[in-house]
């Protein structure tokens, strides 16, 4: 038996009695009735004031903030994608009571209006998180990832190439000056010896000058003129545009020269987790329940010097410290250890090697029991004990500062006698008696978080660690495929990732609801 098909009533050209309000076609619990709410309630008015009078009309910047805080919760990041959306998409429309600025207008308040003002709207929506019982400032993880920046790859400044460059100008002015005194070999009155340093471009153009007057009467080798010519002609300009580049740099390796704040970092951005290098920013993120708290933005590679700064963010951004942290190891210094401890701070922050230092334990064979940090040491009396018992009394400390200036001290313990010993060739291959060097208060510190990282609430800070702050950087990266910036200069950068960690955080609310 054949049945015949029904189909709905399909008529583009039916009236309708009322027209239809987009309100009526955005469902209540949506996310962009989230996002509309909580921005009306926000305090922008340091953002408003950035606005001057006179001229045409502007666009609210309530309505472009709501825009572009959607847009990116959408996983659109282009100007002009979020302009096409605000014509065809329905949510948008209804967000924006169908005004339409156009991507000129969107960027611009994106890279200038919301630059020094957006993380200021970020900290409020963190607080009122926290008011509402989604997460807690009390308690955070923190960990960083490198994301790409908007720059060309190839075109880099390496602060070794400088340095290289300098010393290759330097070595040929004394080359040259080796030539003068040949020339003068003869005569008893030698020119005085010029300043070689390469460092001012006036002081290089005065010592080729130098160079010419002294050989002004004198028969020159043609080669040596010409170096002399091309001298003059090249390497003040050279040395002028190198001292620009290190100004640039200050104390990074490397930038790109078309976004000067990105460093070059190695990333693992695929998923064989090969390295490469590319111009990027260090992200430093804080979070809590995967939601995040705090961020900030780095131009160094290494999170060992980033701790500081951030916990400082997070008491500038609401005026209190946290009651615990949690980190990896990438953390793991006495600096950031001694900052914890002065701050009050309960921290549960790995140190390096303390997962071997796991392995090692459960292990029934020690493959290295000679290292210094395994030889015996008796507090009271200030000694160490080589593996044949014999004491090792101190000769002295010394300091050190780390990149960040923080001075380290380290005490040197000298073995009396170690000839003739049967484990000379096991224990150490010096020539003389075994030295060995120890941070008392570094291993104080690491004493000290190995008893809080190995205690019940210390694994079960480790564990949460793993999938709250490292669950957020994956989301963004792969979810909300977001893995290059759109924007350039490290201001402008913070921003982006302003809206990316407020995207985050107001999609989770939603969904928690």
């Amino acid at each position: 038996m054949n049945r015949s098909v029904i189909f709905k009533t399909y008529n583009q050209d039916q009236l309708s009695l009322l027209p239809p309000s987009y309100d009526d076609l955005v469902p209540k619990n949506h996310p962009v009735r989230i996002i509309n709410t909580i921005v009306d309630h926000l305090d922008i008015s340091n953002l408003e004031k950035s606005y001057k009078g006179g001229g045409t009309s502007s666009y609210h910047p309530r309505m472009l903030l709501k825009v572009i805080i959607y847009a990116y919760l959408r996983n659109l990041y282009s100007s002009r994608k979020i302009e096409q959306a605000l014509c065809e998409n329905i949510h948008f429309m209804w967000l924006s009571g169908q005004s339409k600025p156009d991507h000129n207008t969107i960027n611009d308040f994106r890279g200038k209006r919301l630059k020094g003002q957006f993380k200021k709207i970020f900290n409020q929506v963190v607080l009122l998180l926290n008011d509402q019982g989604y997460l807690s400032l009390k308690e955070i993880y923190v960990d960083g990832t490198k994301l790409e920046a908007n720059a060309n790859k190839y075109t880099f400044v390496w602060a070794k190439s400088i340095k290289t460059n300098r010393g290759k100008i330097t070595k040929q002015l004394k080359e040259l000056w080796t030539y003068v005194e040949k020339v003068y070999a003869d005569e008893e009155q030698v020119p005085n010896t010029p300043n070689f340093e390469a460092i001012d471009p006036e002081k290089v153009s005065q010592t080729i000058d130098q160079i010419n007057a002294a050989l002004a009467d004198k028969p020159i080798d043609k080669k040596v003129k010409q170096k002399l010519n091309y001298a003059k002609r090249n390497w003040p300009d050279t040395i002028e545009k190198y001292n620009k580049q290190e100004a640039i740099l200050g104390k990074r390796g490397s930038y790109s020269k078309t976004d000067p704040d990105a460093t070059f970092m190695r990333m693992k951005d695929d998923h064989m987790q090969n390295g490469q290098l590319k111009a990027g920013y260090n992200i430093q993120g804080s979070s809590n329940n995967q939601f995040i708290v705090n961020y900030t933005l780095e131009q160094t590679p290494a999170d060992t010097t980033t701790l500081k700064r951030h916990l400082q963010e997070h008491t500038d951004s609401f005026d209190q410290l946290p009651n615990t942290l949690t980190a990896d190891a990438g953390y793991g210094s006495e600096e950031n250890y001694q900052e914890l401890e002065d701050q009050n701070i309960e921290a549960f922050v790995k140190y390096n090697y303390f997962h071997k230092e796991q392995k090692e334990a459960k292990s029934k064979t020690d493959k290295k029991p000679f290292t210094a940090n395994k030889l015996y040491y008796n507090e009271q009396t200030d000694t160490h004990y080589c593996p044949m018992g014999q004491a090792m009394e101190s000769i002295g400390n010394y300091q050190k500062k780390t990149a960040n200036g923080y001075v380290q001290t380290i005490t040197k313990y000298q073995a009396k006698n170690c000839r003739g010993c049967p484990l000379r060739s096991l224990c150490h291959k010096a020539k003389g008696n075994r030295i060995v060097e120890r941070n008392h208060n570094l291993a104080r510190l690491k004493a000290k978080a190995k008893e809080k990282l190995m205690s019940e609430q210390g694994i079960a800070h480790r564990k949460q660690r793993c999938w709250d702050i490292e669950a957020i950087f994956g989301n963004i990266k792969q979810n909300m495929n977001f893995k290059r910036f759109m924007l350039r200069g490290i201001e402008k950068v913070e921003t982006e990732f302003g809206l990316i960690a407020m995207a985050h955080n107001l999609k989770k609310m939603s969904l928690a609801q």
